[in-house]
């Protein structure tokens, strides 16, 4: 899956998604980069919601709505997975409620929408790394430094310290 200019209707998708998903949980929100206008993306609409405990969340729920869990190497999180019929993808990523405020995720979109300047460096980033390798690994570990550096200049702005992007 390559990058693509950004699109008018990621935010609606994902403001839609929330709206579905809300009686859920205690949380839910439109991150990535989808979330933030002007930024090229993956046509993926990337989702966290929180849950008190991970326990808690109703599977039964969100595989009515489409969304099939899916194997991930990130700790304390569960991961599903949505595809609509328009080949729109939906990830979504469940954390706990005590998590919620400090997720690098939520972090780094909020910077990006207050900075138009990251936002511009990240976007020139993402296109020459996907013009230079395509998709994948090369790809997503290519914007690793940047990310860090963003998501660090967000947490210190929140009194936060640097934690690293990377779950592992």
């Amino acid at each position: 899956m390559t990058i693509a200019e950004p699109e008018e209707r990621w935010a609606e998708l994902g403001r839609q998604a929330c709206v579905t998903l809300a009686p859920l949980f205690s949380a839910v929100e439109h991150i990535g980069s989808t979330a933030v206008p002007g930024l090229p993306a993956k046509p993926v609409i990337d989702l966290m919601a929180a849950v008190d405990e991970l326990d808690d969340v109703n599977g039964s729920a969100l595989e009515s709505l489409g969304y099939r869990i899916q194997p991930a190497d990130m700790p304390e999180r569960l991961f599903y997975r949505r595809e609509d019929y328009d080949s729109t993808a939906y990830h979504l990523h469940i954390v706990t409620t005590d998590t919620w405020a400090t997720r690098n995720e939520r972090l780094l979109r909020d910077h990006l929408l207050a900075h138009p300047e990251a936002r511009e460096r990240y976007a020139a980033l993402k296109r020459e790394l996907m013009d230079r390798f395509g998709p994948g690994e090369s790809y997503t570990r290519g914007k690793t430094e940047l990310i860090q550096e963003l998501t660090d200049a967000a947490r210190a702005g929140r009194g936060l310290p640097s934690v690293p992007v990377w779950e592992e």
